[in-house]
């Protein structure tokens, strides 16, 4: 294994994701420094040792290190290996200020479907086109850290029936653009988590992927109209003819050019 890094790192256009970093380190060490945002990180190799606040800790395979905002933390490989590891920073609205004592105090929360949550959230960013599904997702990981450090488990808020029909009804009125989570949330005065939680109960099927049926919906209508593939895909809310051609085959097993050559 050489010693250069090898890091990937962008800003995400999802609502409380200021960074997503993804590093394998053979050799590097950190200094003690601070971040403005949360660090949520996971390690996917190797182990990691840190100080925080003065006190070590270790950055497990199997756990979820969560650092809070503007407390030193240092960071170095146990293993001559070194470490990969994946990391979101997350602005400090998403989990509050009040937490931060208690997250100094236990860092590193052993909790696997937080991990898992966390895994999928990364997979649908490194995608960097599924907004919808990455902010439902960032709802999902934000409640369980919080339960966590408040030393209980505070589900989201029930949400009924009624809000979801709003949800869908919102959607459709908001095609094929959609409305991001946050924003949605608030103007039906639901909790993110709760209002996806809703939505799927209610329809059998998550928000965003409700969302991406109906663009497919809208970019058919465009094909079989005579617009090429790369115009039905901005026409219908996708991000390019790739981002349509990639959903288009998972529905219907044929990408957009064999669906409309079918046509008799």
């Amino acid at each position: 294994m050489g010693t250069r890094p090898d890091i990937t790192a962008w800003h995400p256009s999802v609502a409380g994701i200021e960074e997503v970093f993804h590093a394998r380190f053979a050799q590097h060490a950190y200094p003690s420094h601070t971040h403005d945002a949360w660090t949520l990180l996971i390690v996917d190799d190797g182990l990691v040792h840190y100080d925080l606040d003065r006190h070590e800790h270790g950055a497990l395979r199997d756990a979820v290190t969560l650092l809070p905002p503007g407390v030193p933390h240092d960071g170095r490989s146990v293993r001559p290996e070194g470490f990969r590891k994946r990391v979101l920073y997350l602005d400090r609205a998403v989990l509050g200020p009040g937490l931060v004592g208690a997250a100094v105090d236990r860092p590193s929360l052993a909790d696997p479907l937080l991990r898992t949550r966390i895994h999928q959230l990364h997979e649908v960013l490194t995608r960097r086109t599924e907004d919808l599904e990455a902010a439902s997702r960032l709802a999902f990981v934000a409640e369980r850290p919080a339960g966590h450090l408040r030393h209980q488990a505070e589900p989201a808020p029930a949400t009924g029936r009624g809000v979801a029909h709003r949800l869908r009804e919102l959607l459709d009125t908001r095609l094929p653009g959609g409305v991001p989570l946050d924003e949605a949330a608030a103007m039906l005065g639901a909790h993110p988590a709760s209002l996806v939680r809703a939505f799927s109960r209610e329809f059998g099927i998550p928000p965003h992927r409700y969302l991406t049926g109906r663009r497919l919906e809208l970019a058919r209508r465009f094909l079989l109209d005579g617009h090429p593939a790369a115009e039905a895909a901005t026409l219908a809310g996708f991000y390019d003819q790739a981002h349509l051609t990639r959903h288009f085959t998972r529905l219907l097993g044929v990408g957009p050019a064999r669906y409309v050559g079918s046509r008799g």
